[in-house]
């Protein structure tokens, strides 16, 4: 009969439910996120430095010489927590003991009592005052990554030099993509006289010698990581405010743009609620770069002697010591082993997030 369906024609239900989860009926930011879990590299690098992030953020618990929990005479305490003199696990002194000490550590260890110790029972700057070798010492059973030319504990300093070093990188690019889609988005909605002097502007500041102010704050007030976030954001914005001011007037002259202003909306809703979204693409993908470029800076300033205070853990301060301690070579080995992976991942991070969001890639 001309009105029957061939047996061929029939609907196979995998292709229906294809047909029904195609990419296009999908919003913009599902699509990305899909496109960049297929990127296995970029989205493997994310669950990577983020696990690094979040353990980092547990440093204190991952590597400490003092108990996480101690048991003492039928009672519980939390040195990790307080501080207890001595004297509280049968010491003879006011004094806050030394865990490492094996005089305390037998106290807490005989008669019914226990102490958990952190996986790594050393803080970040703990002296290993019972070390059998000469500072710094190779790796060992009781220093798993040695100790660097002051005795202290290196898995520890990584631990949380690495710390230091990525929330460091974090306010920094927050910050610094806060300046730059502000001033880009003012640049590039209004134009004329107010884009120009502002490109005047960004000129001038920008060919100021950012290391020779570093050098002469420096010289003027006491280190501070605070100080250097302050310095940094001064330069860190006008790469992305120019990828912003571009997105910008690109877009002030599409259609919606026009509608919104012949219906009367303001220029501050216009700029934030509508041109904006459109225009994310160049901010989402710089933050995996910015944020490894502000690691690698606060790094080399440590290594000139021009970031964090003294005594603080620092990835550039070890970097520097592996230098002047040839010999010691787990040193600069370990530290430039995890400052070269933390830089490889924001980086295979951010090659997936400018494959995920570029218009010109079609889903296969």
């Amino acid at each position: 009969m001309s009105g029957s369906i061939p047996a061929s024609s029939s609907i196979d239900p995998q292709a229906a439910a294809a047909q029904h989860h195609r990419p296009h009926s999908e919003s913009p930011g599902a699509r990305a996120w899909r496109r960049f879990r297929r990127n296995r590299l970029g989205f493997a690098s994310l669950v990577i430095f983020s696990a690094m992030v979040v353990l980092s953020l547990f440093a204190e618990v991952l590597s400490n010489d003092r108990p996480l929990l101690v048991r003492y005479n039928g009672e519980f305490y939390s040195p990790l927590l307080h501080a207890y003199p001595e004297k509280t696990f049968g010491g003879d002194f006011d004094t806050p003991p030394d865990y490492l000490d094996p005089y305390i550590r037998g106290k807490l260890t005989q008669g019914g009592n226990w102490a958990i110790y952190p996986p790594n029972p050393y803080g970040a700057g703990t002296l290993n005052y019972f070390s059998k070798e000469p500072f710094p010492a190779p790796p060992n059973a009781d220093n798993l990554l040695g100790t660097d030319e002051r005795g202290r504990d290196l898995l520890a300093q990584l631990i949380y030099g690495f710390r230091i070093s990525a929330l460091f990188g974090l306010v920094l690019t927050v910050i610094g993509v806060l300046l730059g889609v502000l001033t880009g988005a003012v640049q590039g909605y209004f134009g004329g006289k107010t884009d120009l002097a502002f490109q005047r502007f960004i000129e001038i500041w920008g060919s100021m010698p950012e290391l020779y102010l570093l050098i002469i704050f420096s010289a003027v007030f006491a280190p501070s990581v605070a100080l250097l976030l302050i310095l940094l954001s001064l330069f860190g914005w006008m790469g992305l405010s120019d990828y912003v001011r571009a997105e910008f007037l690109r877009n002030r002259q599409m259609d919606y743009v026009r509608a919104a202003r012949a219906l009367g909306v303001g220029n501050g809703r216009i700029m934030w609620k509508h041109i904006l979204p459109n225009s994310m693409t160049p901010v989402v993908t710089f933050l995996p770069f910015r944020m490894s470029a502000a690691i690698l800076a606060l790094t080399s300033l440590d290594f000139l002697g021009l970031g964090v205070p003294p005594g603080t853990p620092s990835l550039g301060e070890l970097l520097n010591q592996g230098k002047t301690q040839l010999d010691a070579w787990w040193i600069s080995l370990t530290t430039f082993a995890l400052l070269v992976i933390t830089l490889l991942l924001l980086t295979f991070m951010g090659d997936a997030l400018r494959d995920a969001l570029d218009p010109r890639k079609v889903d296969a």
